[in-house]
């Protein structure tokens, strides 16, 4: 089944991420040397956003310029929500959901994302 590319609807991007992700049982991420790719808030000053998708295929869109060494890694959606979200939340970092091509998309608090999955899963 080919996949719906990620458009310019974020909201659309966003809604798309809790039922893919938990379907998967996991999130994707990209993973270097140094850790998780961050990158700085368009909305927050000093604030940091992690980027999660809900499909391997849209996180390895991502894989070039400044994250080409970066690897796409899965999250199990069970360890992403009982210790990254919280974990975030305390280091003050917000969850990039299903950015587009264009590296554009929500920026939310993690534990409102656990909030929107723990309702999802339910």
């Amino acid at each position: 089944m080919e996949l719906e590319p990620l458009g310019d609807d974020f909201e659309e991007n966003c809604d798309r991420f809790l039922p893919e992700a938990v379907e998967q049982g996991c999130v994707w991420a990209l993973e270097g040397e140094e850790g998780f790719a961050l990158c700085e808030s368009e909305r927050h000053a000093d604030t940091d956003v992690m980027p999660f998708w809900s499909q391997r295929e849209f996180a390895e869109a991502h894989v070039a310029d400044d994250w080409a060494d970066y690897q796409v890694v899965p999250v199990d959606l069970e360890e992403f929500m009982d210790d990254w979200l919280t974990g975030m939340h305390e280091d003050v970092l917000l969850v990039g959901i299903n950015w587009n091509q264009d590296m554009e998309g929500e920026e939310i608090e993690p534990l409102d994302l656990l909030e929107q999955l723990e309702q999802e899963l339910q």
